[in-house]
């Protein structure tokens, strides 16, 4: 059971039942709405430079009466709430110098919503979440996410967000729109393919090695047919689109295997946010929940799934705990509405060292220039792609 003291995401005073509302004192329309840029340093987050022009709200100046991504620091600090390291920036809202609330975008997802006790009330919330949401879409991210506590659902559906996943009382992942993810199965739905045993693999393959071609093989092996999904995030090494072609052509002879483009609904560790839950294993646990309960009731249906393929993991702590959480998720009956999903994990593939083969191993050789080694773990068409695209690496 999630711990009591679990503090979530911005509008947790608005979300309250109208007994606990506080009164309005303030007018709404006489605060002033603006953009603070953000930019990620060595040292953490810090004002950004001026934003492209994009029309409606203004960029926040370096006024002395403001204290710019400091007093948001301290408004989200008192909210029980953190910052997370990717924001692009935040809309804030004053009233006069006094800062009255803030919403953050990273990427496309809405994170960081807070409001100062004192305006709490009159659907400020919502205004910031409305203003957020306008500055996205000017800078091309139409389809929107947030995470949030269960208790908000009904206050973000009034912004026009629709939930998508939700672990108990802890969390819930929602989106602007109410039939994406109807659409998205519905494409996935075309490239279905008819069988007893259909597997399903989720990589992010940065970079493709013999380890991952061996997984896929081996499901391949006992499959009628397997879909691979290449996480889309572009937080590696290697670029997603650099990614989903070494997997592409890594997998090229097997006959019976679709490899699909990433989605949003593939969730990235490294993008999945924690400022609304701050403990590092709760934020672990809230991942691994979602993004396999999405699979669970959504994807896998959509392509027949049966099985889900996944290496076994001798080094990193928090994928081991990831595989773990698989089959709680995905294998327990009274997790989801939907038909469980069998996990099969696949002893790691070895080098002649004994060694399990690694991408972070790759890439720590790409890193020292040691290609003759590389060779060794990586089929040739991810080898020829190294030499080749990363040749400031390899020379």
């Amino acid at each position: 059971m999630p711990p009591r003291s679990l503090k979530t995401a911005g509008l947790i005073a608005e979300a309250r039942d109208s007994s606990h509302r506080v009164s309005a004192m303030y007018d709404l329309d006489a605060l002033e709405f603006a953009v603070l840029p953000v930019r990620c340093t060595a040292n953490g987050l810090n004002e950004g430079r001026a934003l492209p022009e994009r029309g409606g709200l203004d960029e926040v100046r370096a006024l002395p009466e403001r204290g710019g991504l400091d007093e948001v620091r301290a408004l989200l600090d008192t909210s029980g709430l953190g910052m997370d390291e990717d924001i692009d920036c935040f809309v804030v809202a004053h009233d006069g110098r006094q800062l009255a609330g803030c919403a953050g975008i990273a990427g496309n997802t809405i994170k960081c919503v807070a409001v100062a006790a004192d305006y709490r009330g009159d659907n400020l919330s919502a205004r910031l979440v409305g203003e957020v949401e306008n500055l996205a879409i000017r800078q091309g991210h139409f389809h929107l996410f947030l995470y949030t506590r269960p208790s908000n659902i009904a206050l973000f559906k009034g912004c026009g967000f629709y939930p998508l996943a939700q672990w108990d009382q802890v969390a819930v992942l929602m989106e602007n729109t109410p039939v994406g993810i109807t659409r998205y199965c519905r494409a996935l739905a075309l490239q279905r393919h008819p069988g007893a045993r259909i597997g399903g693999i989720v990589m992010n393959a940065n970079p493709f090695t013999l380890g991952h071609a061996y997984l896929a093989e081996q499901a391949a092996a006992v499959c009628d047919w397997v879909h691979i999904f290449v996480v889309r995030e572009d937080v590696s090494l290697f670029s997603y689109a650099e990614r989903l072609e070494m997997v592409r052509q890594g997998v090229a002879h097997l006959s019976h295997v679709t490899v699909h483009p990433g989605s949003d609904y593939l969730i990235s560790r490294a993008t999945f946010p924690g400022y609304f839950l701050r403990d590092t294993q709760l934020i672990g646990q809230t991942y691994s929940a979602i993004d396999l309960l999405i699979f669970r009731r959504y994807i896998a249906p959509a392509l027949g799934i049966t099985h889900r393929f996944v290496g076994t993991e001798p080094y990193c702590p928090v994928t081991e705990q990831y595989n773990r959480d698989m089959r709680v998720w995905l294998e327990e009956p009274g997790r989801s509405v939907s038909p469980p999903v069998s996990v099969v994990e696949i002893p790691r593939k070895c080098q002649s060292s004994g060694w399990a083969i690694s991408a972070s191993e790759v890439r720590a050789l790409l890193k020292d220039r040691q290609m003759s080694h590389i060779r060794e773990i990586v089929p040739p068409c991810t080898f020829a792609f190294l030499t080749s695209h990363h040749r400031s690496e390899c020379a």
